[in-house]
């Protein structure tokens, strides 16, 4: 009886540009929020689904391996923003994209905040931010007239993202970018409304000492969704990323150590 040989297995040839943004992101350095300390600790609330694939990694570049990596993505003007629309563009906020039965919103307070208390395994009652671009200490409590005291920023906008790229991804892919953890914070609500869709080139966090960790989040956000930078953004993050200190890690030529 003649058995007729399988055939090989397809294997899809990365790009050069992909191998490096790849090797790069896996280099980042330990993520910048502090680990909440929860009452109650429910499992389901703090790991995502075994079902659910990862699209980014969980933690950006350095600043050392940002500006690298700033250097593979494209600059141009921005695309026009019309027909933008943030719900129809991104989906409505906040969705359980990772399926762990937690919406976005909660998942990251979650992880931003310290002291949490929840009710139930999800819902975030209260807890205190470190905001990282004030520099200030919040103390978050869930209400009508208070929730919005904290608020969870897109890193990169979605309005930017939109005019640097994300019209030509799939609405899916869009979803993911709008609940990636990699592209959120939870931040002073004040001062996330002035932020706006402020780029780099426009807006930066009060605090200085956090936006080397600010704009090298942001090239890991562009290079995970293969958006570009315009000019003026390009020369911006440049401008502060090569004035930021190397982290050991990289003085050393090693890379840094991941959660």
């Amino acid at each position: 009886m003649r058995t007729t040989p399988r055939p090989s297995p397809v294997h899809r040839p990365f790009t050069a540009v992909a191998l490096l943004a790849v090797a790069l992101l896996s280099a980042g350095c330990t993520s910048t929020a502090t680990a909440s300390r929860d009452v109650p600790i429910a499992p389901s609330a703090t790991a995502p689904s075994a079902t659910a694939a990862p699209t980014s990694t969980p933690a950006p570049a350095t600043p050392g391996t940002a500006l690298a990596l700033l250097a593979t993505l494209p600059v141009k003007g921005r695309a026009p923003a019309t027909g933008y629309q943030r719900t129809e563009d991104f989906g409505a906020a906040w969705l359980d994209v990772d399926r762990n039965g937690c919406d976005t919103r909660d998942d990251i307070l979650a992880r931003d905040l310290t002291g949490t208390v929840r009710q139930g395994s999800c819902r975030v009652l209260s807890g205190t931010l470190a905001d990282p671009y004030t520099g200030r200490s919040i103390a978050f409590v869930r209400g009508e007239r208070t929730s919005a005291l904290v608020q969870i920023d897109h890193v990169v906008p979605l309005q930017n993202a939109w005019v640097t790229g994300a019209q030509q991804l799939s609405r899916e892919e869009r979803i993911r970018l709008a609940n990636d953890p990699l592209n959120l914070l939870a931040v002073d609500g004040a001062t996330n409304q002035r932020k706006s869709a402020g780029d780099a080139a426009t807006w930066l966090p009060a605090n200085t000492a956090f936006r080397c960790a600010y704009v090298a989040r942001q090239v890991s956000v562009k290079a995970a969704y293969r958006l570009w930078v315009t000019p003026p953004e390009h020369d911006a993050i440049a401008r502060i990323l090569s004035a930021c200190p190397a982290q050991p890690a990289e003085r050393s030529g090693l890379p840094a150590a991941a959660d």
